[in-house]
């Protein structure tokens, strides 16, 4: 049935989809969610504080669900696509944005320190997009969140850079197992961008700001990027407009590591 649209209402790019986006509540995360509802899609969150979680639906504003959860827990995960089928039914976007980093030099790298950044950056994103599956829309995109440390030699993030190299992997075998029903996907590789993480990853807001002007001698363009910028790439493999673009990594990171 054709729906008329009243004269000088611009739809978005996104109108009337259903996106879920892991590690919501902060950063990266929340800056996506918040341009995905503003190009009309409907937004499912999830985080481990519900505090914070309630915070980012606040500023998001309109058309979010919050559920609270970790996702390298899979009770979890079930809980969050419970709530994504009950109120949706379906999923046509997935972002798996959730991720840590801790500095860890290889002389003192410990068990836990090992398995705590494998269980939610790569265990997290491959049992994020697994359980998400049944729910996708055929024609649907999975955009994974990796890192530039994937392909650089950072000294004490090794293990990190490790467990980004393996989400990396995950969106070329996913490309190919999911062409069928026609499911892209893609990564974002970011650079240095303007968050908290430097802060959450063990150093002190002396050293994390010491490394922040260290990375930016590193960036042709001079600085550290945006959420906002992470948000608009994200949006561009969600959107119709990368329907011919699948199992690529595209780096967002001032030419970090391109030149």
């Amino acid at each position: 049935m054709f729906t008329h649209i009243p004269k000088g209402v611009i739809m978005g790019k996104l109108e009337g989809k259903v996106a879920v986006v892991t590690g919501g509540n902060s950063g990266i995360g929340l800056a996506t969610a918040k341009r995905l509802v503003e190009e009309g899609a409907h937004v499912v969150i999830t985080g481990r504080r519900e505090k914070e979680l309630k915070e980012a639906a606040a500023l998001i504003g309109r058309n979010v669900t919050t559920v609270a959860g970790d996702v390298s827990r899979l009770d979890d995960l079930d809980r969050l696509y419970a709530v994504v089928k009950q109120k949706h039914g379906h999923i046509d976007v997935l972002f798996a944005n959730a991720g840590w980093g801790e500095v860890a030099p290889i002389g003192t790298a410990t068990e836990a320190h090992f398995d705590k950044t494998f269980d939610l950056n790569a265990k997290g994103t491959f049992f994020t997009v697994q359980k998400a599956i049944p729910l996708f829309k055929d024609g649907g995109s999975i955009i994974l969140n990796t890192s530039v440390s994937n392909v650089m030699g950072l000294p004490t993030f090794a293990v990190y850079a490790a467990s980004k190299a393996a989400v990396r992997s995950f969106a070329r075998g996913w490309a190919m197992e999911l062409k069928d029903r026609k499911i892209r996907v893609n990564a974002i590789s970011p650079g240095p961008i303007d968050t908290p993480a430097l802060e959450k990853a063990g150093l002190t807001p002396e050293q994390a700001q010491q490394a922040a002007e260290q990375f930016v001698t590193q960036v042709p363009l001079g600085r550290r990027g945006k959420p906002e910028e992470i948000a608009a790439a994200v949006v561009f493999f969600a959107s119709d407009e990368s329907s011919y673009i699948t199992g690529v990594e595209l780096a967002v990171d001032g030419g970090m590591v391109q030149v």
